[in-house]
C-alpha cells in the first residue's frame, strides 16, 4: 500500500476545488518494485569472484619449488659418489661412515684429503659459472652470451701466463691470485668501455666491447706462449679446466668470494626481470638501469673470476646450463638464476666422475668432459623455438 500526494495543502482563503484540493489518499494498488538493497555490514558481502589464474600460479611456483629441491638432492648424491668412485673405489658405506669419522684409515685420508675437496671446489665452480652464466646472459639480453664474454677468462689466462713465463710461478696454488686479479681487470676495462658514457643505454656494446678485449688478451696468451715453450708446457694444463690438483687451499681462498657473488646475483633478479621488459620499461618499475648494470657486472666478475682462477676456463657450463633453466623455470630470472646454479654443479661434477672413471687408473680433464657433453645439449636446445630468445 502507498501513499499519494494530490495538490497542494487548502488554506482558509482558497477555494476548496477538488483539483486545487490536497488531500491525503491510500490507494489499493499494488507496491511499486522494490530495488535491491545495497550490501552492508549487517546484509553480508557478496561472495568473491574467484581468480582463474591463482590456483595455475600457485601449482606452477610448487612444481618449480619442488624440482628446484629435488635438483639439489641429485647433486647431493652425486656428490656422494663424487667422493666414492675414483681410481680407487670405495663402498658408499666406507664414504659415509669416515665422512662422519675420520679414523685415520686410508679410506679416510682418500676421502678428507683428496675427493672431498676436490668435490666441494667442483660445487663451488659449479656454483659460480652457472650464476655467471645466466647473468652474463640477463645482463647483455643475448642468449649466447657466456662468463667469458665480459673478458674474464682471456684476462685470467693473461695473468696466469705472464705469472708461468716471468716471474717463475709453477704451482695451481700460486695462479690463483693472479687469475683473479687478471679476470678482474679485464672485466673492469670492458666495463668502463662498454656501459659508461653514450654506450651506457646499449647493452650490446658491452657485447663489442668484451669481444675486441677477448682478442687482444688472446693475441697475447698466444705470443708469450709461442716465445716461451717452457710456459707453454705449464699453461695448457691450467688452460684445459681441470680440478685435479686443487682441493682445500683453493676452496678456502675463493669460497668467501663465490658466496658473495653468488648473493649479489640473487638480488639482483628483480631489477632484471624489469629490464627485461626494455630499459624505459625498467625506469618505469623503479630500476635504477646503471647501476644494476654495474652491480650485475661486479657479480659475474667475482663468480667467473673465482672459478676460473680455480679450475681454469671450462667452457659450455656457463653457455648451456642457463638454458636447461629457462626451460624449467621460465624466464622469470627469480628461478633462473638458482635452478643454472643448481644445474651448473651437478654437470660440472658429473663430468669430473666421468673424467675420472672412464679411463681409469688415468683421468680425462672436467673441461674436456664438459665440451663433448655441453656442446651437444648446447646445440639441441638451440634449435627449440622458445629457447631462441629470452
Amino acid at each position: 500500500m502507498s501513499v499519494r500526494a494530490v495538490g497542494d495543502l487548502p488554506t482558509a482563503s482558497s477555494p476548496s476545488d477538488s483539483s486545487l484540493s490536497v488531500r491525503l489518499a491510500k490507494t489499493d494498488g499494488p507496491d511499486p518494485p522494490r530495488w535491491p538493497a545495497a550490501p552492508g555490514p549487517d546484509r553480508g558481502q557478496p561472495a568473491p569472484v574467484p581468480d582463474p589464474t591463482a590456483a595455475p600460479t600457485a601449482r606452477r611456483w610448487r612444481a618449480r619449488a619442488a624440482g628446484l629441491v629435488a635438483a639439489a638432492a641429485a647433486l647431493a648424491l652425486l656428490s656422494l659418489l663424487s667422493v666414492g668412485l675414483g681410481s680407487n673405489r670405495l663402498p658408499l658405506t666406507d664414504v659415509w661412515r669416515v665422512l662422519w669419522h675420520d679414523d685415520g684409515s686410508e679410506a679416510a685420508t682418500i676421502v678428507h684429503d683428496l675427493r672431498l675437496p676436490r668435490t666441494l671446489l667442483g660445487i663451488a665452480v659449479g656454483v659460480a659459472l652457472g650464476g655467471a652464466g645466466a647473468l652474463a646472459q640477463a645482463l647483455t639480453r643475448n642468449v649466447l652470451a657466456d662468463p667469458g664474454l665480459l673478458g674474464v677468462n682471456l684476462g685470467a689466462s693473461a695473468a696466469v701466463v705472464t705469472a708461468i713465463a716471468f716471474l717463475g710461478v709453477s704451482a695451481p696454488a700460486g695462479y690463483v691470485w693472479f687469475a683473479f686479479v687478471g679476470a678482474a681487470g679485464a672485466s673492469v676495462l670492458v666495463y668502463l668501455l662498454g656501459a659508461t658514457g653514450r654506450a651506457a643505454t646499449r647493452p650490446d656494446h658491452l657485447v663489442v666491447a668484451g669481444a675486441a678485449i677477448s682478442a687482444v688478451l688472446l693475441a697475447y696468451v698466444n705470443a708469450v706462449s709461442m716465445a716461451k715453450p717452457s710456459a707453454f708446457d705449464q699453461f695448457r694444463f691450467w688452460d684445459v679446466g681441470s680440478l685435479s690438483s686443487r682441493g682445500a687451499a683453493q676452496l678456502d681462498v675463493l669460497a668467501p668470494i663465490i658466496a658473495v657473488g653468488a648473493v649479489l646475483t640473487l638480488c639482483l633478479a628483480r631489477p632484471l626481470n624489469a629490464l627485461a621488459l626494455g630499459e624505459d620499461a625498467g625506469r618505469g618499475l623503479g630500476v635504477h638501469v646503471r647501476r644494476t648494470r654495474l652491480l650485475a657486472a661486479i657479480a659475474v666478475t667475482l663468480l667467473c673470476g673465482a672459478a676460473t682462477a680455480a679450475a681454469g676456463p671450462i667452457v659450455f657450463v656457463g653457455l648451456a646450463v642457463p638454458h636447461v633453466a629457462r626451460m624449467i623455470g621460465g624466464a622469470d630470472q627469480r628461478w633462473v638464476l638458482p635452478y643454472s646454479m643448481v644445474l651448473a654443479p651437478i654437470l660440472l661434477v658429473g663430468s669430473d666422475v666421468v673424467g675420472r672413471v672412464i679411463i681409469a687408473p688415468g683421468e680425462l680433464e672436467v673441461g674436456v668432459i664438459t665440451a663433448f657433453v655441453g656442446a651437444p645439449v648446447f646445440i639441441v636446445l638451440c634449435r627449440r623455438a622458445r629457447l631462441a630468445r629470452l
